[in-house]
């Protein structure tokens, strides 16, 4: 810490002899907490070995996440096809980065290439054929199965949310009713009974003969889900323009949907972004819902993993290693998020 910085921390931490004490009962209560855990996780952990034997009491036995690391990221995925689990995590990070850090004028081509492009060739690559060996979709789990709803769900959540929105603001009485009893109805359905729902009674409904795949139908009941939740924070950021905005867009001889796009939209979805970005969030972390249906995402393969005889007892280990890898990726959404707000903001001006 720089001497300059010293008085600015005084005066924020120290300023009155209240806020001191606060400031040292808060540090102490900390350390209360942290120590503890940090000698449990660190100082005290057993970090080679390859059985339990090797781990030592007292300490975490970081040698299940070890022997185990393989099915927490790709779940019952055959050793020698993860490669394409690999390569499928790689293409769409540097299709986000492409999109990202385009220039502004190629920025949607660019995202639209993606959308059309990634998602069958990512499905192709995951699921096989076509000159791949097929993998079945109970096979698939751990971190990659979690990562493949996410995203997936969100293709379907972030576009139809966009639409819902439109629809709600629209003039027409008809599309307006149905986007609000849309919107109202996905809102007041649990999750949990959707994915329930959706896995049990969807076979039931279509016609003999018409299959879809267990985990197809729980990523539809997410996106679906979502994509209610996602149609309410881009309303917040369509309602938050002034009527102006519109109104010139007309003045100027656009069409609806030329001022949407070009003008409304772009404006009312970086209004939207930490919304959505939370309503993405939330997505991350109800993917763990669909272990209700026997689908193993990362939590679900932390739970079988537990029924293994040699590892009984690790619960602790299980759920702390998949619960900080839940919270790099929501974390590491949210600086995404900030840093995409900082880029419009700079654009704006």
């Amino acid at each position: 810490m720089s001497a300059a910085a010293l008085p600015l921390w005084r005066q924020r931490l120290f300023a009155t002899p209240a806020a001191g004490l606060v400031t040292l009962l808060l540090a102490a209560a900390l350390a209360w907490i942290a120590i503890p855990i940090i000698r449990w996780a660190l100082i005290d952990a057993t970090w080679s070995g390859s059985t339990r034997a090797d781990c030592a009491a007292g300490g975490a036995c970081w040698v299940f996440v070890k022997a185990r690391f393989g099915q927490f990221m790709y779940g019952l995925y055959p050793s020698d096809q993860r490669w394409r689990a690999d390569l499928t995590g790689i293409l769409f990070a540097l299709a986000a980065a492409a999109i990202v850090f385009a220039p502004p004028r190629l920025r949607l081509k660019a995202a639209i290439a993606a959308l059309i492009v990634l998602p069958p060739l990512g499905i192709w690559l995951l699921s096989g054929g076509f000159g791949l060996r097929p993998i079945e979709t109970r096979e698939w789990g751990g971190l990659m199965l979690t990562l493949f709803i996410s995203v997936y769900a969100s293709l379907i959540a972030i576009p139809l949310g966009i639409l819902l929105a439109l629809g709600r603001q629209s003039q027409l009485k008809v599309v307006r009713l149905i986007s609000v009893l849309f919107i109202e109805f996905w809102r007041g359905v649990p999750i949990i009974a959707v994915i329930f729902l959706a896995s049990l009674l969807l076979p039931l409904i279509l016609p003999g003969g018409i299959g879809i795949d267990r985990l197809a139908r729980a990523v539809i009941g997410l996106g679906l889900v979502i994509a209610a939740y996602m149609a309410e924070a881009v309303r917040g950021g369509l309602q938050a323009l002034p009527p102006g905005q519109r109104e010139a867009a007309t003045a100027l001889g656009l069409t609806y949907w030329k001022a949407t796009g070009l003008i409304i939209l772009p404006q009312a979805l970086r209004i939207s972004l930490p919304a959505m970005t939370n309503e993405f969030i939330a997505l991350v972390k109800n993917t763990t819902l669909v272990l209700v249906v026997s689908i193993l995402d990362l939590l679900g393969i932390a739970q079988a993993s537990l029924a293994d005889p040699a590892w009984v007892g690790m619960s602790m280990e299980a759920y702390v290693f998949s619960g900080s890898i839940y919270w790099l990726i929501c974390f590491a959404l949210s600086r995404w998020s900030r840093h995409l707000e900082m880029m419009g903001r700079r654009q704006h001006r």
